[in-house]
């Protein structure tokens, strides 16, 4: 099993998850993270660290959420990865909770 960024994120992408990862499994895109699955030993300590609700279990994923674990993986095959705390977007509180964002993901 592994943990999953979903939409909440996009435009968001606060980073408090990153420096509790004790495996570095987290990728930083321009306006989103992703989880590396084949990293991720399900350790749990990102979830309750992201503002936004944005990280769920895989086994958690709601239907409509589904497709954030393929893109989790093939995401974090091409970005780097973060581990240090950055400061969000000066927008991010503007787009928390905003539905309908996978249009605004930037690849």
């Amino acid at each position: 099993m592994t943990f999953v960024v979903t939409e909440n994120c996009i435009k968001c992408k606060y980073t408090d998850c990153v420096e509790v990862c004790p495996v570095d499994c987290f990728h930083e895109g321009p306006n989103f993270l992703v989880i590396d699955p084949e990293e991720c030993i399900d350790c749990t300590l990102c979830e309750p660290e992201c503002p936004v609700e944005a990280i769920v279990s895989e086994d958690d994923l709601s239907e409509d959420q589904q497709h954030f674990l393929k893109l989790n993986e093939e995401l974090s095959a091409e970005w780097p990865v973060i581990t240090e705390i950055k400061d969000p977007p000066a927008d991010a509180k503007e787009w928390e909770d905003v539905p309908d964002k996978l249009k605004h993901l930037e690849r």
